[in-house]
């Protein structure tokens, strides 16, 4: 038997998913805004029609928020911009 490939820890120093790329985080963070639209829209059309309004509508426009939310985190990626605050005595 052949001994199993070692793997490299993962370092506490990873780049952010997108690194810098600036076009990958607009796109992929502007789809999920976009998704998030959507999933909204289809919820506000079953209440727009007359539709109760039941506890699957009130998930998927929560299921909306969280989408844009992800969506916005992803575009101004906040990974590694903060820094921690010294005491200056």
């Amino acid at each position: 038997m052949s001994a199993p490939p070692s793997a490299a820890p993962p370092s506490s120093s990873s780049p952010a998913l997108f690194g810098s790329c600036w076009s990958c985080r607009l796109l992929s963070g502007s789809a999920l805004i976009l998704s998030a639209g959507y999933v909204y829209q289809a919820a506000r059309r079953t209440m727009r029609h007359g539709g109760p309004t039941s506890m699957g509508t009130v998930a998927q426009i929560v299921f909306a928020s969280g989408l844009a939310a992800w969506g916005m985190v992803v575009i101004m990626d906040p990974v590694g911009k903060a820094t921690k605050k010294t005491k200056d005595t």
